[in-house]
């Protein structure tokens, strides 16, 4: 059901793809909005070593969530910043793409521990991440993307 990459050569592991999930601090999900346009946002998100699963927060309404309300089927992308070998002004960029489906979670408590789970990947400030919880997890929803399919690769910007 899911196309294989054309360049295998270029392919990078499983464990390079949840190294890349678990590191890095942003991505863009991907639904099929309104008029059944694609509709890409930059979000945060929690990879939950647990149980495989992908975590986002989000507010109880708008455009996106109008989406997945509809229709399930998300992609998520995510890449790394790139690093140069010496000499050479090309970089060389990681990224994954995941497809899978998305569920609501409106559980408060799990909710609070993603939030603060998914708050620890930009700061360590306990008091801080709290407060955020006490105050806005009320107004908060999580999505949970179960991964159906995974696929990342390297390339060099050339």
């Amino acid at each position: 059901m899911f196309r294989e990459l054309t360049r295998k050569n270029k392919a990078i592991s499983e464990e390079e793809c949840v190294k890349l999930l678990k590191e890095e601090t942003r991505g863009v999900l991907s639904v099929l909005g309104d008029g059944d346009y694609p509709y890409g946002m930059p979000m945060n998100h929690f990879y939950n070593e647990e149980d495989g699963c992908i975590y986002f927060h989000c507010g109880k309404k708008g455009h996106r969530l109008d989406a997945i309300r509809r229709h399930d089927k998300v992609s998520f992308c995510v890449y790394d910043k790139g690093i140069a070998e010496d000499g050479d002004w090309a970089l060389h960029v990681n990224s994954v793409i995941v497809f899978g489906k998305l569920e609501v979670i409106d559980d408060m408590e799990t909710i609070s521990d993603i939030s603060a789970k998914l708050s620890r990947k930009f700061t360590q400030d306990e008091a801080y991440i709290q407060k955020e919880i006490e105050l806005y997890a009320k107004a908060t929803l999580l999505l949970k993307l179960k991964p159906e399919h995974m696929c990342g690769k390297r390339i060099k910007e050339s």
